[in-house]
């Protein structure tokens, strides 16, 4: 029977959020101003960005998907457009994150807004000392949710989200990452792992812990190993529109070849400006809602 879910990565995406650079960048002033300070690796182009994002919101428009915008918000800053990383979907309602990036720290409360604005109810906010950023989770199935240890999510932060959920009947899985490159890069769960099927997630495995890697494998999903030279342009970052559909940013084609291999389709992207240069892939860009499964 077909129903829709918020604990799903696979699903068919039925509405969701984004920003537009419009919106998020707001002008060449302000990215000027703030770049180098958000650890961007170049200055992103804010006509190219418009346009390469033009082509990314009608990929989502042409799978029948409701569309929300965010606004412009004095409060945050450029990287509000990966709107995934404020908030987490339950289907009790959306949890708010408190961000480990401090820059990003007004975010949930910018959220916040535009979900009361659009009568969708709130389930929690994560609060301080605790952290957690939506790009560490990950639902492996509608009663499992991965979450990664990182720079950006802490103990105390994956300890509230567990109480929230428990009541719903999730179950919690925590995924401690290396250290990699640093508290001030961004890299979490979704940069090494990104469901795509009920049995299909496209991995780069010499970041992910054994015992993770083993999980999986046990659950009889099939692995799309993204190569060395594919993980930096973003090849582990995909988006699945609905079951075996994915979206991702042009240039990785090895991992491209393996997901129609194990027969996937695949849509790709113009994403240098919206997506490489801030290090956030489709994913990153949008806060999916419901999906049907």
């Amino acid at each position: 029977m077909i129903h829709q879910t918020c604990h799903s990565e696979t699903g068919k995406i039925k509405s969701l959020f984004i920003k537009r650079p419009d919106q998020a960048f707001k002008s060449e002033s302000h990215i000027s101003q703030y770049w180098k300070d958000l650890n961007y690796l170049e200055k992103p182009d804010m006509s190219k960005a418009k346009y390469e994002y033009t082509d990314f919101e009608s990929i989502l428009r042409k799978h029948d998907i409701k569309i929300y915008h965010l606004p412009e918000d004095d409060t945050v800053n450029m990287d509000s457009i990966y709107c995934r990383d404020a908030a987490i979907a339950t289907n009790a309602g959306m949890i708010l994150c408190n961000m480990g990036k401090e820059a990003r720290k007004n975010e949930p409360t910018a959220l916040k807004k535009a979900f009361e604005a659009n009568g969708i109810p709130i389930l929690g906010t994560i609060i301080a000392p605790g952290t957690v950023e939506g790009g560490d989770v990950a639902w492996l199935d509608n009663n499992t949710l991965a979450v990664g240890h990182t720079y950006r999510t802490n103990a105390e932060g994956i300890d509230q989200l567990t109480a929230m959920l428990l009541p719903l009947g999730v179950e919690v899985i925590t995924v401690p990452l290396p250290h990699y490159k640093g508290p001030e890069d961004v890299f979490h769960l979704m940069s090494i792992l990104s469901p795509v099927d009920t049995n299909i997630a496209v991995v780069y495995s010499p970041l992910m812990p054994i015992a993770f890697r083993d999980y999986l494998l046990s659950r009889n999903i099939h692995l799309i190993e993204v190569p060395d030279e594919e993980f930096e342009s973003m090849g582990c970052n995909v988006l699945a529109l609905e079951p075996g559909v994915c979206l991702m940013v042009e240039g990785n084609p090895k991992t491209r070849l393996m997901l129609e291999e194990a027969g996937c389709k695949v849509i790709v992207y113009k994403g240098h400006e919206i997506s490489v240069k801030g290090g956030g892939g489709p994913t990153c860009l949008t806060r999916p809602l419901y999906r049907e499964v």
